[in-house]
């Protein structure tokens, strides 16, 4: 994975992501989804509360993405097809 600048949380998230063998593809899905999130919030995701994963919830409703499936393959951050089975490697 090209690993850029990272902070903290997203190297703990790639290592969490290593350890349970997640295929490169799906960590990319996932890092992708949690900068959009953090885009939405505008600040670092670990500061999220319930409400504020609430809201992000009802716009992507209101922009008509279902999550969880939908939300990773209708982000700008690539053309990746994130599957149930892709979900669990």
């Amino acid at each position: 994975m090209k690993e850029e600048k990272t902070s903290s949380l997203l190297q703990r998230m790639i290592g969490d992501m290593k350890i349970r063998a997640m295929c490169e593809q799906t960590q990319q899905v996932y890092i992708c989804c949690v900068k959009h999130f953090a885009s939405f919030l505008g600040r670092s995701p670990n500061t999220a509360t319930p409400e504020d994963l609430r809201a992000y919830q009802s716009q992507m409703t209101k922009d008509l993405v279902s999550p969880p499936r939908s939300m990773c393959t209708s982000f700008p951050c690539g053309s990746f097809s994130a599957s149930p089975a892709d979900a669990r490697r």
